[in-house]
């Protein structure tokens, strides 16, 4: 690596560990409420906002966990024996390459915020109880999966993780398996950076729609066939699942480079997309992941 280069990650990682300790040094008001914090701790966010963070409730998506219009207890009443297995239209009518997707919690209110402070604000410490956050949700598939995975990140461009400073969602995934290991010590989970490449930067997906997005991530990624073993498991790890276009396309290329099944993990699940809006872009996503 060019000594310029690292230099440069150098002074992000110095400036990343500064703010850390400054953190814990001199604590002031909750970070998400201004509430005083009661508690001297390595993270300015109070107990109170940790405990309103709640898992999604039950009434999801089989495959991507997408929110179902349906009312479970209507369901109950009505016997429908099978409500657990319900699939949303886009799962649907073009399934997707990954078996299944889980969240956490909705993304939204103190979750949101937590996010953005890890992401933006350079809080690297927020990785460890979010991290354990989604060991939660892995731990939801526990019944489904291998008890060995190869354990991915969904990777950042280059020239953004350099700015940055850091993957958010490799912090992330690092701190779910250090949990899961201390939880589930017979599962065998192998971290493996590099297994996925971003060829090229894209858009925030926030500000397209998801015919958009689909096409802002095609292409966009690539795996390579020589770190996978053929047929095996993958975990892909990433902080946010909004229409599951990034999931769906990283999922596609894993499989094409040898995975047997991959298995998806989010902290977050933005669910203000609704899955009608899915309808109108069918058979261009048929084409893509067929």
């Amino acid at each position: 690596m060019p000594p310029a280069r690292l230099s440069l990650r150098a002074g992000v990682l110095l400036r990343g560990v500064c703010d850390d300790l400054i953190a814990t040094a001199f604590p002031s008001d909750c970070r998400i409420c201004d509430g005083p914090l009661l508690n001297s701790g390595a993270l300015p966010i109070c107990d109170a906002c940790r405990s309103r963070i709640h898992p999604q409730p039950e009434s999801l998506c089989r495959r991507c966990s997408e929110a179902l219009d349906i009312d479970m207890e209507s369901a109950r009443f009505a016997g429908e024996a099978s409500f657990e297995g319900l699939l949303c239209y886009p799962c649907r009518a073009v399934p997707p390459m990954f078996e299944r997707a889980v969240a956490h919690a909705l993304y939204q209110d103190e979750l949101r915020d937590m996010v953005h402070l890890l992401k933006y604000e350079r809080m690297r410490g927020l990785a460890g109880p979010l991290g354990a956050m989604l060991a939660e949700a892995i731990l939801t598939l526990e019944a489904e999966t291998a008890r060995e995975l190869v354990v991915v990140a969904v990777p950042l461009f280059p020239s953004k993780e350099r700015v940055r400073g850091y993957n958010q969602s490799e912090l992330l995934a690092d701190a779910a398996v250090a949990e899961l290991r201390r939880l589930r010590p017979t599962w065998k989970l192998r971290r493996t950076p590099g297994v996925l490449t971003r060829r090229r930067d894209t858009d925030s997906q926030f500000v397209l729609n998801p015919r958009q997005r689909r096409a802002n991530v095609e292409g966009a990624f690539a795996a390579d066939p020589a770190a996978l073993a053929p047929g095996c498991e993958v975990l892909l790890v990433d902080d946010i699942y909004t229409t599951g276009a990034t999931a769906r396309e990283c999922a596609r290329v894993l499989r094409r480079a040898g995975a047997g099944k991959v298995w998806v993990a989010t902290l977050a699940r933005a669910q203000s997309v609704r899955v009608a809006m899915w309808g109108e872009a069918v058979p261009h996503a048929a084409q893509g992941f067929g």
